[in-house]
C-alpha cells in the first residue's frame, strides 16, 4: 500500500490524474464524478457531485435563511460570544476529543500544493535559495484571476510591531541563524490555521515525515486542541510544531519570520471568525508567505444545509450564526472571498462552489451540501495593506 500511495502522490505531482481523483484504491466512482442522472436512484449513494439546484431549491433555501435571521441574538450576548470564542471552542474540545471530526484524508487530492515538487518532476525541494517560479503555481488548476487593485500601503503601524516583538525585529535583522526558529532548517513550510485535534495535521504529516526538507506548523486558540495535537502518537517535533495561536491578534508575534511560508491552509476555520474580523486576519496571513506562496481556503458556502438547519434566535448578523455550544459559522459567497484575498493583494488561482447532494439512506433524507473552495497566491512583487482599516480590538 505504500508504494501505491507513493506511486499516486508522484503521479498528482506531475498532475497525470485528475485533480480531484481519490489517491490509492480508487473508488467505483472517483471523488468528484458522482453525478445524477436519473432521479430515481438518488438513495443508491450517500453523496452525489456538482450538483444543480433548481430555481424553486433555490428559493426555499433563500426562503429559510430569511427566516431564521429574522430574529438576532442581542448585542450583549454578542459580545459574550466574541470574547469568550476561545473558551467556547477548549470546551468543545474537552467534551469531544478528537472524536467529532473525521480525518481529513481529502486534502491531497484537493490541494495537492500541499507537497513540496521533488526532483522526480525536474523542480527542485530542498534548495537554500528558494525560487518562486518553481512553486505551487506549477501545480494550481484553474483560471487564474487579477485583481483589479493597487496596493500602494506601506503598513502603518509595522515600527511599532517591531519593536513590541524583538524576536520578529531580530527576524528582519540580515541572515537569520537557523537556531532561531523551530522549523528553519526546513526547505518547505506549511502552516494550519486553527488545526482543532489535527484532523489536517497527522495525514499531513504521514506523507511530510518521509519528504526530506519539510515542515509543518500548526497552531489554534483552544489550548485543548494544541494539547490533543501534541499528546497524540503520531506527532514529532522534528517534522510539526504546534503552538497556541489568535489569529484575530495583529500583536501576537508567530514563531517563525514573515515570509517563510510556502504554504497556508485554511480549511473550515475563517468562517468561525467575527465578518468584521476577517480581512484583517487574511491580509496578516498573507505577509506570513513567501513570493509565489499559496493559502489553500475551503469553507462553508451560502446556503449550505447546516446555515439552512439554525433555528430563530441564532443569527448574530447577516449570514453568521451561533450554535448551541457558542461557537459560531459564517456562510459564505464566491464573490466574497474573491474581494477579500484579492484586497490582501493575493491572486486568484481558483475560486469555486462545490454543491453535492448528500443522502441518508436510512431516513430517506436529502441535504444540499455547499463549500466554498479558493487557492490564491502571493505575487512575486509584493505590496501589503495593513488590513487594520476596520477590524475590532483583539480579543482578551
Amino acid at each position: 500500500m505504500n508504494v501505491i500511495w507513493r506511486n499516486c502522490i508522484c503521479r498528482l505531482r506531475q498532475g497525470k490524474v485528475p485533480h480531484r481523483c481519490q489517491s490509492g484504491v480508487h473508488p467505483v466512482a472517483p471523488l468528484g464524478s458522482r453525478i445524477l442522472t436519473d432521479p430515481a436512484k438518488v438513495f443508491e449513494h450517500n453523496m452525489w457531485d456538482h450538483m444543480q439546484w433548481s430555481k424553486e431549491e433555490e428559493d426555499e433555501a433563500r426562503k429559510k435563511v430569511e427566516e431564521n435571521s429574522a430574529t438576532r441574538v442581542a448585542p450583549e450576548e454578542q459580545v459574550k460570544f466574541e470574547n469568550a470564542a476561545n473558551k467556547y471552542w477548549d470546551t468543545f474540545y474537552q467534551t469531544h476529543k478528537n472524536k467529532f471530526f473525521k480525518n481529513r484524508n481529502w486534502l491531497l487530492r484537493e490541494f495537492p500544493e500541499i507537497l513540496p515538487v521533488d526532483q522526480n518532476t525536474k523542480e527542485i525541494v530542498g534548495e537554500s535559495s528558494w525560487d518562486p517560479a518553481r512553486s505551487s503555481i506549477s501545480r494550481t488548476q484553474g483560471t487564474e484571476t487579477h485583481c483589479q487593485e493597487t496596493f500602494v500601503s506601506s503598513e502603518p503601524g509595522s515600527r511599532e510591531r517591531s519593536a513590541s516583538n524583538p524576536d520578529l525585529e531580530e527576524y528582519s535583522r540580515g541572515p537569520r541563524k537557523a537556531e532561531q526558529f523551530p522549523g528553519s532548517k526546513a526547505t518547505f513550510r506549511i502552516l494550519e490555521v486553527g488545526c482543532g485535534a489535527g484532523n489536517s495535521v497527522f495525514p499531513i504529516l504521514n506523507t511530510l515525515q518521509n519528504i526530506p526538507g519539510s515542515f509543518l506548523y500548526c497552531c489554534d486558540f483552544a489550548p485543548e486542541a494544541v494539547e490533543l495535537v501534541k499528546s497524540h502518537e503520531s506527532y514529532s517535533e522534528a517534522h510539526c510544531s504546534a503552538f497556541i495561536h489568535d489569529v484575530c491578534d495583529d500583536g501576537l508575534a508567530y514563531p517563525f519570520p514573515d515570509g517563510t511560508l510556502d504554504v497556508i491552509l485554511l480549511v473550515f476555520v475563517l468562517s468561525s471568525i467575527h465578518p468584521d474580523r476577517m480581512q484583517a486576519v487574511i491580509h496578516r496571513l498573507s505577509r506570513l508567505l513567501k513570493p509565489g506562496g499559496m493559502l489553500l481556503f475551503r469553507d462553508h458556502g451560502r446556503y449550505d444545509n447546516a446555515q439552512l438547519r439554525f433555528k430563530k434566535g441564532r443569527c448574530l448578523s447577516e449570514n453568521f450564526y451561533v450554535r448551541g455550544d457558542g461557537t459560531r459559522a459564517y456562510f459564505f459567497t464566491k464573490g466574497e472571498i474573491h474581494r477579500m484575498f484579492c484586497k490582501a493583494g493575493l491572486h486568484e488561482k481558483q475560486n469555486l462552489v462545490d454543491h453535492r447532494l448528500q443522502v441518508n439512506r436510512k431516513k430517506q433524507i436529502q441535504m444540499h451540501r455547499v463549500w466554498v473552495q479558493g487557492k490564491f497566491q502571493k505575487p512575486l512583487s509584493w505590496t501589503p495593506r495593513s488590513g487594520n482599516e476596520h477590524s475590532l480590538p483583539s480579543r482578551d
